[in-house]
Order: structure tokens, then sequence, then C-alpha cells
């Protein structure tokens, strides 16, 4: 999310100077104080929110509701209203990123959680939801002292389709279900769970196909994402789906691409028809930054400025991010291209969740969460929280001989070399705003043993050897050597797609001569958001273990140190594919198709569609004890009813697939009780998956997450877990037309190395059909 040119950054500034916004106003507005305005119908806390929207509409002129389509909203001050900034972002954390945030005098900083391609690596719906009530308290907080604002356009839930997409980091990987998931959880956290109250508004987005930055001479101004009805319905827009009918997300961002000709936040089919009628948004549409300008000024898809603007309110779109809107919705209205009756309904929503959050309430020291402040920033609980979700998405890849955890008797004196062995920064990667505190690599290792720090090179781009020798020197004198290695946002960033999977410039180099040279067991930790081709140390038998560690928060070396030395026994899967660099080689970002096409010579993408080599596989993950799942419990047959309002023809089975409109879905789930042992003799934590793989058909996934859970098992006992596997939502695949079905005929379940079998069977009244 940033400018497209400098003009529109420009235009903004000035607007933002021409309002005097100076950080979130205490009170917004209905100040108890103002006898003038404090009686006004919209303020009455008791009256519903609907009749209060509908009273301040009533009062506003047409230029001040123009003035209030945009994200630097304009003061009305005969109506007490000051001016308001939406633009904030809390990614992992209260970031800066946005205007609307700023931090310094009382709130320094704030807690700076893992990047979301590390948490999502915990499988820990839980842990999100605890990210998010913390993230949500801290911006309370900051709000309630004038330093932020309330709308948070937060989470990132696009798949992560390619691994060289500069903005996977930002995105929970990907498998739809996990990023849903992921979605609905943490916009629990931040929300709150207070009925229609809302404690912060989240955001979920880029609507939708959103997944390439700048590849190859081509950004994401100008690409036009061709997708199927297929892939939209089956991989792309299902985190959106769950955010708003799980998660009750109070907003949905459109994105700066086209998606078959279409702008997103030009296509009443995605927002008025699907996010809104279909999904039933309660909230608001906003678009990416300037995303309206985009595709008038560079993607021409209307010939007049007041056609564009009228073109994305009548789709749905209520806020726009850029001036756009501001500066054109009014020639729109008076040249008969939109009505007013259109603006108005965009504002009631924007204006109905500045309701919901008590924006309209008066003193915010009199509201729900009054109470924080910069004690509540920034907590050694909160802090504590941000480490163990960085213990939590650390991921072991290789293990040799059981070379891990270090030994605090044997390996009293650690190299620590890499260009990432000391970050601090780089460990928060983008949309990050100010850590409350660093814990780097060296400083973590430092907790555990005596360190030799060298760098190797100079920086993630490794141009030359010039500082080999030292880290050569280092790994032999101590009693084990670890290489933190890996990228930043050099290499992989907003804007920034990746050219490859290897490690850039000569790190790889520096590993395998620093390897050689150790006189103890070699380490290689991998900071990045994308997958690295790694096989060179995958089998190099002198390079003992590889863990990732993603991008892992502002504690992430004291969690990478309690990993190493095995205070914190590692349970991370990865939540995407590491493919070998040959993958990408003839491989366009732009080309957006899912499936395989071994007529084409594609081959497909993600685990679900791939079948080719990786390097190591979505949800994969060591560690230092052994778990054996068994299937306890399960059902072999399982009945899935007709609603009965539709015959069993070919609208309703078809190529032995009901269709799920057609189902009682209601509470029709697949139960599994899973035996769980721990035969090892540490205590640990195990994530499970379990994977379906439908009934063969060219519609199908090979495989699809189903379910996932954590269970706790000291060692050499075993815990019972059940799950629940909804049927329609889960067992269901979507046909070439769209078409959302449930496969007739037999799924193959997978926990682990076990498999079970269960026959789904069409049924009337009942009865099962033969």
């Amino acid at each position: 999310m940033a400018f497209a040119n400098d003009t529109a950054t420009f235009v903004l500034f000035c607007l933002l100077l021409l309002c005097g916004f100076g950080g979130a106003r205490d009170p917004f507005a209905c100040d108890p104080n103002n006898a003038t305005t404090a009686n006004f119908p919209f303020c009455k806390v008791s009256t519903p929110v609907s009749d209060r929207v509908k009273d301040l509409l009533g009062r506003l002129t047409l230029q001040e509701k123009i003035r209030l389509l945009v994200n630097n909203a304009a003061a009305v001050p005969r109506l007490g209203i000051k001016g308001y900034e939406w633009w904030s972002e809390a990614l992992h954390g209260v970031s800066n990123v946005g205007p609307g945030t700023k931090f310094g005098g009382a709130f320094p900083g704030a807690t700076s959680f893992p990047q979301v391609i590390t948490t999502a690596a915990s499988f820990n719906a839980t842990l999100w939801e605890a990210i998010g009530r913390v993230v949500s308290d801290e911006a309370r907080a900051m709000y309630n002292g004038g330093a932020a604002g309330l709308t948070y356009w937060s989470p990132n839930v696009n798949i992560f389709r390619d691994p060289r997409w500069g903005r996977g980091q930002e995105t929970p990987g990907e498998d739809p279900v996990l990023a849903g998931t992921y979605a609905a959880s943490y916009v629990k956290g931040l929300q709150g769970n207070n009925g229609e109250r809302l404690k912060v508004a989240a955001c979920c987005k880029h609507f939708t196909a959103y997944d390439l930055d700048n590849w190859n001479g081509v950004d994401r101004f100008h690409f036009n994402a061709k997708v199927s009805k297929q892939d939209i319905k089956d991989t792309f827009n299902v985190p959106f789906k769950m955010c708003v009918k799980e998660g009750h997300v109070a907003s949905v961002m459109c994105s700066y691409n086209q998606v078959n000709g279409v702008p997103t936040c030009a296509d009443p089919n995605l927002l008025r028809k699907t996010v809104r009628g279909q999904w039933k948004l309660n909230g608001y549409i906003v678009s990416d930054c300037d995303s309206v300008g985009v595709y008038y000024n560079t993607q021409h898809y209307t010939s007049t400025p007041e056609e564009a603007a009228a073109d994305a309110i009548k789709a749905g779109l209520d806020l726009d991010c850029g001036p756009f809107l501001a500066q054109h919705s009014e020639d729109a209205v008076k040249s008969g291209l939109l009505k007013e009756a259109d603006v108005n309904s965009a504002l009631a929503n924007t204006l109905t969740v500045q309701m919901r959050l008590g924006m309209y309430d008066g003193q915010p020291s009199a509201q729900p969460f009054g109470n924080l402040g910069p004690k509540d920033v920034c907590t050694p609980s909160h802090q504590e929280l941000a480490l163990e979700a960085a213990r939590q998405g650390i991921v072991l890849l290789k293990n040799r001989g059981a070379s891990l955890p270090l030994s605090h008797r044997r390996h009293r004196t650690v190299a620590v070399i890499g260009p990432n062995s000391n970050v601090t920064v780089t460990m928060i990667g983008n949309y990050a705003g100010v850590a409350c505190g660093y814990t780097s690599p060296l400083q973590g290792m430092g907790n555990y043993a005596k360190t030799i720090h060298q760098m190797g090179c100079e920086d993630v781009a490794c141009a030359d050897d010039k500082l080999f020798s030292g880290a050569i020197e280092a790994a032999r004198q101590a009693d084990a050597t670890v290489l933190v290695m890996g990228l930043d946002q050099s290499i992989e960033a907003e804007f920034k797609d990746r050219t490859g999977l290897f490690l850039p410039g000569r790190q790889q180099d520096l590993v395998s001569k620093v390897s050689v040279a150790s006189k103890g067991p070699t380490v290689l930790v991998l900071m990045s958001g994308g997958a690295i081709d790694v096989s060179f140390a995958k089998n190099d038998p002198r390079i003992a273990a590889i863990v990732w560690a993603g991008y892992p928060g502002q504690a992430g070396g004291a969690a990478i140190a309690d990993v190493l030395y095995g205070t914190t026994n590692p349970e991370g899967k990865l939540p995407m594919t590491w493919y070998p660099q040959d993958y990408v080689s003839n491989l366009p970002m732009t080309d957006m198709a899912m499936r395989s096409s071994p007529k084409r010579n594609y081959p497909g993408r993600t685990y679900r569609f791939y079948q080719g080599p990786v390097v190591y596989p979505f949800g994969y993950g060591l560690s230092y004890t052994n778990f054996v799942e068994i299937i306890a419990g399960a059902p072999k047959v399982v009945a899935v009813p007709l609603d009965g309002r539709h015959h069993s023809g070919n609208t309703t089975v078809s190529g032995k697939g009901i269709k799920v409109n057609h189902a009682k879905c209601n509470k029709l789930s697949v139960g599994l009780q899973v035996d769980v042992k721990n035969t090892g003799s540490k205590d640990g934590t195990h994530t499970m998956l379990v994977f379906s793989t439908p009934p063969a058909g060219s519609w199908a996934p090979r495989k699809q997450l189903v379910a996932f859970t954590k269970v706790h098992v000291p060692a050499r006992s075993q815990q019972r877990v059940g799950l629940n596997i909804h049927v329609c939502k889960f067992l269901s695949v979507v046909d070439r037309s769209g078409t959302r079905r449930i496969p007739i005929g037999v799924h193959d379940l997978h926990v682990g190395n076990v498999k079970h079998s269960v026959s789904l069977q069409a049924s009337t009244f009942g009865v099962i059909k033969s």
C-alpha cells in the first residue's frame, strides 16, 4: 500500500496540511461540554446506530459529504466534527506506515510481533487472536492519547501464490484455509467480542488476486490478473470470505490490479454483489491508496475522472485512500453520472463503523477501553507474547544426527556469523512500527554462550568475499558455528519481487566455506519472508542443521537462541512450499493459473496443485522429539443430505459432486479422534495438520488442508485430540464453472503418516442412495 506516483503523494500531502491533520482528535465528535453540538440526535448513544447515521447524513451538505469520502476526512466544525485520518496499519503490531499513527512522546514505540508469515507457521489460531488483542489494546491506548486512529488496514490475507512475491512475507502463506483462519482469528482479536461495538476496526486486504508487485517490467498498477472462475472461488477469495463471514471484519480493501479486465475497485460484481451482497459485509469497502486514481490515470479505464469516481462509488466503494473522490465526486453528481443517494450509501457504511467505534460518543475516557494509556503499551506481558510468537513460528528444517539442541556443556563458545547475525530492524519485516526494544541473534546467543562475531558479508547482497577470512577463522576457534543468513527488505519488499530463489550474492559460498572450517556443528539460520532454495545446505553433511526464522519480530534473537539451545522445542511448520530454483526459471509471475497443465508445460502452484520436486514441502517442520499419530476413531461412511428442494439430477449431483448450496450443511461434519504419542525423551508441542485427498477428478486439488490444531504432549506419553471437519466448508471443491461441490465417493484423510478413508454418499430423507 503506497502511492502510485509522486504527484499523488504530493496532492495528498497538501490536503493533509490543509486539513491541519495532526493525529487523532480527542474527542472525535459530540463533546458533552459543547452545548451547541452535544444535543444533536446523532450524538445520543442510546439511539440505534442506524438512526444516528441517518440523522447525521441529513445534516451534511453535498460538499461536506464529498470531503468525508477520503482517508483524511475533513472537519465539519458547525456540527462539532473534527477531521479524521482513516489510514493506520497494524499488520503485526501498531505501525507508523500510515499517517494516522505517530510515535513519540508518551508512545515511543509499540510491541512489534513477528512478521505474519512467521506467526502463520505456528498454525495456532489461539495465538493469532491473542496477538490481535494485544495490538488493539495498544492501538486503543494510543488513540486515547491522541497518537493513533481506530481504523487499521490490516491484515493482508492474499494467497502467497508465487515464492518471488515481495509482499508474501505479510501474508499467512499459500493455503486458503490457513489464510482464512488466520484472518478470522486476528480480526476477532483486533475488533473484540462486544457485539456491534468495535474495539478497533480491522480490514482484510487486498481484494482480490493481488500477488504481484513489480516483476520483469510488469507492476501492480498496470497488471490485469486473468483468473478463472474456478481459481477465484477455490483459492483467491476464500480468505476474504472467511474474514467477512467468520471474522465479521469491519472493512475490506480492494486492490490496484484489474481482474479479467476490470479494476477491482470499480467492479460491482466483486464489491457490491460478492463482498456486500453474498458475504454480508457489515462495514465499509476502502480502496488501496490511490487505486481510483490509478485506474483512471495509469490503466485508462475511464475517459474522464468523473466517470472513474462514479464507477467506484456505484461499484460499492465507500472510502478512497487518496484524494481522487474528494476532487471529482461532486462534478460526477452535478453531471448526472452519480446520485447524491449513492454518496449517502457510501457514507452510511463509513459513519456506521465510526459509530460502532464510539467516535460519536464524546470523551474517549468515558467509553469502553477509555482507561488504556501509555502504561498499556510495551508491557512485559505483551513483549513476552512477542517472544512466544517467535518461538512458535520458528521451523526446524534439518537436524542431522540430532546436532541440535546445542549443549551448554560442549558448546560454550559459538561463532555467530552472517549479514543477519546482529540485525534488529530486519527482524520486524515491513509494515512495522517502532519496536519496544530488540534482541538480535548475536545478543540472544550471548545469553547462552561466549560469542565470536564476524559478519562474513557486509550486507545480505554479499557482493564480495572481503570478510570471509574473519568468518572462517571464527568458525575454526568456536565449539559451534551459527550462520544467520537470508534476505531483508532490500531483496523482497513492497514494489520489489525477487528474481530468483537462491541466497543473494556470495552467501552460499560463505556458508560452504565456513562449514568446511568449523570444528563444531554448523547451524544455518535463515531470515526471510519467501522460500529459499538451500538444496546445497540440505544435502551437505557438514551443515548439521537448518532453521527458518522468517522475520521473527523484536524478540527474534532471543527466540532463535532458545530454539538452538533447546529451551524451546521447535513446533513451527512451513506455511508455504520451498521450491527449487528450477521451478521459477520458466514460470511467469503473471500466469495466475493454480492448476498444472502438462499440455503447456505449466507446473501448477502451491502444494495443492504442484506435484514436482521441492526443497521442503508445505507443512514441513521437525521437532527435538518424535510424535506418532494414530487415528482412534472416525466414520467410514457419511451421508450428505440434500435439502429436499432440489432433485438429484445434473443441477445437484453432477460429475459425482453435490452442489454445496443444495446440501443440508449446517452441522454436517466428519469427527476424528486422534491419539498423539510423544515417543521421544523431550516434552513438546505437536502441530497437527489434517489433509484431504478428494476423489480423483480434473478439478480437484491433489490434497488440501482441512484442519489443524496444537497439542502439548509430555515425553513418553500421549494425548487424544478431537476434530470436527465441516463437510461443506472443507471437503468440497470447485468445478470449472466456479460452482462449489461436495465430491461423492472416497475422501482420504491424512494425519501425519496415517490415512483414513471416508466415503461421502448422497442421501435423501436420511436414506443413503446407492
